[in-house]
């Protein structure tokens, strides 16, 4: 076994599944309510951005971290739809977020925290 496959293997024992998986159950909560919509897409991307600290992936930024990590990703697209949405989100005009949106960020950032061994 190569040593790329053996670190990948051992960062993906690192982290707890459990922490993870409830707390994303909690942000999925907050798609009930509309308002809430943009909170949930920013959870989202914090809860991606501690997996991958916590993996030790390098940067300075969530997004220097999405980089030092892309080989991971089965859906590069939607993991960085969901990140530039939330940077949206952040910005002094947030967008006006629509259903369809919501969805794609959502999946994507899930997506990259299975990727990540973050959910199962």
């Amino acid at each position: 076994m190569n040593n790329v496959l053996k670190k990948l293997r051992l960062r993906r024992r690192t982290l707890k599944t459990e922490k993870f998986q409830a707390r994303w159950k909690e942000l999925q909560k907050m798609l009930a309510d509309k308002d809430k919509w943009g909170e949930a897409i920013i959870a989202a991307d914090k809860l991606l951005d501690e997996g991958l600290r916590k993996l030790h992936y390098k940067g300075k930024t969530t997004g220097e971290r999405m980089v030092s990590a892309h080989s991971l990703f089965s859906n590069i697209d939607g993991v960085w739809f969901g990140h530039k949405l939330r940077n949206k989100l952040v910005s002094e005009e947030p967008p006006v977020l629509k259903e369809k949106d919501v969805k794609q960020a959502l999946m994507g950032i899930g997506q990259a925290l299975k990727d990540i061994g973050a959910l199962k």
